[in-house]
């Protein structure tokens, strides 16, 4: 079953914490998978969220003011932006993905192919390369993975990342294509 929720988050991070928010208030284990859409729905875009139950929801668990869509039941103000979500998220059409099975303790670096063998991530695609990564190609995490739904696949987009691997045979590393924290454009020249 898959929970669209929506309390017309502004930021990616405000809808990241909304669904830990409901995952906590829900007591849901770790086997989860949470996702953040963008969506245009009422007079602005916003982001809400996408999330998977191995049951039925309690909607009196929910945190105040968050708005949810499972299946046809639609409760709260923001209904049709969380009913959007749910949509994308069981087509797996698009969502970024913040909670996945084997997502909470990853490591530093890992090579591709743990990465595939640990996680719910299905491939990795490294932006403007045609071939995919080979499986020993070290993937440096920097605590931040988000993988996308694409093709029906979780993907997880990723960029070669300077200087060797760590380790007794170093080689091309790569580092996923959404970094923690980014810098706003024009920030470091700002008078």
């Amino acid at each position: 079953m898959i929970v669209g929720l929506d309390n017309g988050s502004r930021t990616v991070a405000q809808a990241e914490h909304l669904l830990h928010q409901v995952v906590e208030a829900l007591g849901l284990s770790s086997g989860i998978v949470g996702c953040t859409h963008f969506v245009r729905t009422g007079d602005l875009p916003h982001v809400a969220c996408s999330l998977t139950l191995a049951g039925h929801l309690e909607r009196s668990r929910l945190p105040e003011g968050v708005s949810a869509a499972l299946g046809d039941s639609r409760t709260g103000p923001d209904a049709e932006g969380a009913a959007v979500a749910a949509a994308e998220h069981a087509a797996r059409t698009s969502g970024r993905v913040v909670l996945f099975p084997g997502g909470d303790d990853l490591p530093a670096a890992l090579t591709v192919g743990e990465l595939l063998d640990r996680t719910a991530i299905d491939r990795v695609v490294v932006l403007a390369q045609p071939e995919p990564p080979a499986d020993g190609v070290v993937l440096v995490t920097n605590g931040h993975v988000r993988p996308v739904w694409r093709d029906g696949l979780m993907t997880l987009l990723a960029m070669p990342a300077p200087g060797p691997a760590p380790g007794p045979a170093p080689g091309a590393r790569i580092a996923p294509a959404e970094v923690p924290d980014p810098t706003p454009c024009c920030a470091d020249h700002v008078s």
